[in-house]
């Protein structure tokens, strides 16, 4: 699949890091250092703009070793990217951390994975068809 992209950044086009990744990492397009305090949530800035083909969308995901080095993550997790928007690509990210952290110019603050998705028809009915769950939820199917 291919995808058009504008780069308006000085941070090379995202990448596959190895060959079994499935998300590409999006890299801050800062011109200085960000601070963020505890709880403190930002909105960062790519510099990229795609446009996805049709049935597609754009999961924007946190780093693993961000979240777990450092604290830092996104909020609205995992965002979405519609294949008919064409702004700007966004990372709100938070810190969680009981310490200050800070976000260099170029540093990889998040990935993407593209993603099918199928739009559904819903059908407005009076009952459902029994299933062995029922309608537990929230832990009815045990802990452990």
């Amino acid at each position: 699949m291919t995808i058009k992209i504008i780069n308006r950044s000085e941070n090379p086009l995202p990448n596959y890091e190895t060959s079994g990744s499935a998300g590409m990492d999006l890299r801050a397009n800062i011109k200085q250092t960000l601070e963020l305090k505890p709880l403190e949530r930002v909105l960062v800035p790519t510099g990229l703009f795609i446009q996805l083909p049709f049935g597609t969308e754009a999961q924007i995901r946190p780093r693993s070793g961000l979240a777990l080095k450092r604290g830092l993550t996104l909020l609205n997790s995992p965002g979405t990217i519609d294949c008919d928007y064409r702004g700007e690509i966004g990372c709100i990210v938070v810190n969680l951390s009981n310490e200050t952290q800070y976000i260099e110019p170029g540093e990889r603050i998040a990935q993407m994975v593209i993603a099918s998705y199928l739009r559904a028809v819903l059908e407005e009915v009076d009952s459902l068809e029994e299933s062995e769950r029922g309608t537990g939820g929230f832990g009815s199917t045990g802990i452990k």
